[in-house]
C-alpha cells in the first residue's frame, strides 16, 4: 500500500508498500456457508469449530452502542496485513511495523435471512475516530483521521466501535484474516474465475497473468485483489473489481455442489476457520442458531456496494462520504426489518373506515402534512424530505406541541372521511407501531411544503383524496427507508468481466 500521505489519484503509479485490501472477505464466504443451515453441515461446523481464534468484542469504553432490534445480523469483515508467521515473506521489513488494514466491510444479513448486503468503506474516507485503548493499553483520544488509522489505534475493538459511532448500525460480530489464510481459503474452494481487462505483469503485487477470463488459485489469486496498476488505479475501482471477486466466492461457496460434498465443504471450513479470527461472542451455539434461521439465503440474495462518497472538502485526495445518502443507507440496514401485519393495521371502529372505500396502493396517491410534536427543532422538514423520498405528497409541515410546550408523547396519525384506505399506506412507512384514529390531530398553522427533490413517480396532475395527519410523538423512531443499493451494486450475477 502506498504511504498514508501518498493520494488516491497516485495510487495507481510507483512504489510503495503493497498492502491486503481483501478486507476480511473470505469470511463472507464462510459465513454465508455457516447459514446455509444444512443438517450435514452441523457436524462439520462441530468438528472445525474448535480451530478458529477468538478476540475480545469490548471493552469498558463500551457505554452507548446502538441496539439491535431488527433481528439483522451485522458482521464486521476486516483483513489484517500482519507480517509475522506465514506472511513475512509479504515484507519481511514491515515484521515489527505494526498490523493494519486497509479494507473495512460490513456483512448485513436481512432478519427474514434470505438476503445479504455487503458494504464497503473506502479507506481513505476522513471521519472521526472515536476514543480507543491501543495496543499497548494507553488511552488514544478522539481525533480525525482515515477510518482505516482506526484498527491502527487499536484493532478490531476500536474499528467496530468506529463503524457503530459513524453509522449507528449494531455490529454483532466480526471477522478479521490475513494474507495466508486468504490463500488457503480460496484453494480450498478449488479457485476462483477472473477476467482481466488487459495482461499484467506487476512486481508490487507478486502478480503475472494474460489478458481474459481464467481461474486464480493461491498467490495468483491473492495478488489479484492486491493489485493497483491497472484501470485508472483509483482506490474505488479497486473496491469494485474485489466486490466482483467476492460475489464469485460467495457463489461457489454457497453452490449446491458443495454443500453436498462433505469432504469439500470440511476442507473448506476447516481451511477458513484456521484463517480467520472471530470475536469471542460467535461461539459454536451462536453459528448454529444463525445456521438453523437462515435456510432461504443464497447467493442469488447477496449485493455488494460501496458507501456514498465525495472528495474530502479539506483535501480533495481523501473522502467524505455523501449525505444525505449515506445516512439514509445506514439508517435503512440499522432499521431493516421484515414487514409483517400488526392489529394496528386494522382500521378503526368508525364508519368513515369502510371496506368500500377508494383502492390506495401508493404512496403517490397519499397526501400528508407532517407537525413536528416535539421540541426537536427541524423535525417536520426532515421527516417530510423522507416521506417524499417514498413517493409520498408531502403537502405541509407545522408544530403541534401540547398546550404548554412540552412534547407529544406518542406519535400519532389521523384522517378523515375514508382516510383509512390512505393512512394504512403510511403507518406501513413508520417504524413505530402507530394505530391511526379519525379526526384532526393538529389544528394549527400549516406551512406549504416544498420537497428539496421531487417524490419518484409523482403523478401527473392534482392529487386527490383526503388528507393524513402524522404528528410526531418524543417516541418517534423514523421513517421505514428501504434498503437499497443502487444500478452498479455487484451481485451474484455481475459480469466478472465488467470491473
Amino acid at each position: 500500500m502506498p504511504p498514508d500521505d501518498e493520494p488516491p489519484s497516485r495510487r495507481g503509479s510507483g512504489g510503495g508498500r503493497s498492502r491486503l485490501s481483501v478486507g476480511g472477505w473470505i469470511s463472507i464466504a464462510l459465513t454465508c456457508v455457516l447459514v446455509i443451515g444444512t443438517l450435514t453441515a452441523y457436524k462439520v461446523y462441530r468438528s472445525t469449530l474448535g480451530l478458529i481464534n477468538r478476540g475480545a468484542s469490548t471493552d469498558e469504553l463500551d457505554k452507548n452502542r446502538p441496539v439491535s432490534p431488527t433481528g439483522a445480523i451485522n458482521v464486521l469483515l476486516v483483513g489484517s496485513d500482519t507480517r509475522t508467521g506465514d506472511n513475512k515473506r509479504y515484507g519481511q521489513h514491515l515484521v515489527n511495523d505494526g498490523e493494519r488494514t486497509d479494507t473495512i466491510m460490513l456483512l448485513h444479513v436481512s432478519p427474514n435471512r434470505d438476503a445479504a448486503t455487503l458494504l464497503s468503506f473506502p479507506r481513505d474516507s476522513m471521519v472521526l475516530i472515536p476514543a480507543c485503548y491501543s495496543r499497548n493499553k494507553t488511552l488514544v483520544p478522539a481525533h480525525m483521521g482515515m477510518i482505516n488509522s482506526a484498527f491502527s489505534d487499536g484493532g478490531m475493538i476500536c474499528t467496530r466501535r468506529t463503524i457503530e459511532s459513524l453509522t449507528n448500525i449494531r455490529i454483532d460480530h466480526f471477522m478479521k484474516v490475513d494474507f495466508t489464510g486468504f490463500k488457503n481459503i480460496v484453494n480450498a474452494l478449488g479457485g476462483i474465475q477472473i477476467c482481466l481487462p488487459q495482461a499484467v505483469n506487476d512486481k508490487n503485487s507478486k502478480l503475472t497473468l494474460p489478458a481474459g477470463k481464467q481461474v486464480v488459485m493461491g498467490e495468483a489469486a491473492l495478488g489479484y485483489v492486491r493489485l493497483r496498476h491497472i484501470g485508472d488505479g483509483s482506490d474505488i475501482s479497486r473496491i469494485k473489481r474485489q466486490q466482483v471477486f467476492i460475489s464469485q466466492v460467495v457463489k461457489k461457496a454457497t453452490s449446491s455442489a458443495l454443500l453436498r460434498d462433505v469432504t469439500k465443504l470440511q476442507k473448506f471450513i476447516a481451511a477458513a476457520a484456521r484463517s480467520v479470527t472471530m470475536d469471542d461472542a460467535l461461539n459454536t451455539e451462536e453459528l448454529i442458531k444463525i445456521a438453523t434461521s437462515a435456510q432461504k439465503l443464497s447467493a442469488k440474495g447477496f449485493k455488494a456496494t460501496t458507501v456514498p462518497w465525495e472528495p474530502y472538502v479539506a483535501d480533495k485526495n481523501r473522502v467524505q462520504w455523501k449525505q444525505p445518502a449515506a445516512g439514509n443507507l445506514f439508517r435503512a440496514i440499522a432499521n431493516d426489518t421484515e414487514v409483517t401485519p400488526t392489529a394496528s393495521a386494522s382500521p378503526a371502529a368508525s364508519a368513515a373506515a369502510s371496506p368500500s372505500g377508494p383502492v390506495v396502493t401508493k404512496p403517490q396517491q397519499v397526501k400528508v402534512q407532517v407537525f413536528n410534536g416535539t421540541n426537536k427543532s427541524g423535525l417536520a422538514k426532515e421527516v417530510a424530505e423522507e416521506l417524499t423520498g417514498l413517493g409520498f405528497n408531502v403537502v405541509g409541515v407545522g408544530d403541534a406541541k401540547k398546550p404548554d410546550g412540552s412534547d407529544q408523547p406518542k406519535t400519532m396519525v389521523r384522517y378523515t372521511g375514508q382516510g383509512w384506505n390512505y393512512s394504512k399506506i403510511l403507518i406501513s412507512k413508520l417504524l413505530n407501531p402507530v394505530s391511526p384514529e379519525t379526526g384532526k390531530a393538529a389544528t394549527g398553522p400549516v406551512t406549504p411544503f416544498t420537497p428539496a427533490s421531487p417524490p419518484p413517480d409523482a403523478p401527473k396532475g392534482r392529487v386527490r383524496g383526503p388528507i393524513v395527519q402524522l404528528v410526531i410523538g418524543a417516541d418517534w423512531k423514523g421513517v421505514r427507508i428501504p434498503l437499497q443499493v443502487g444500478d452498479n451494486a455487484v451481485t451474484a450475477d455481475t459480469d466478472i468481466c465488467s470491473s
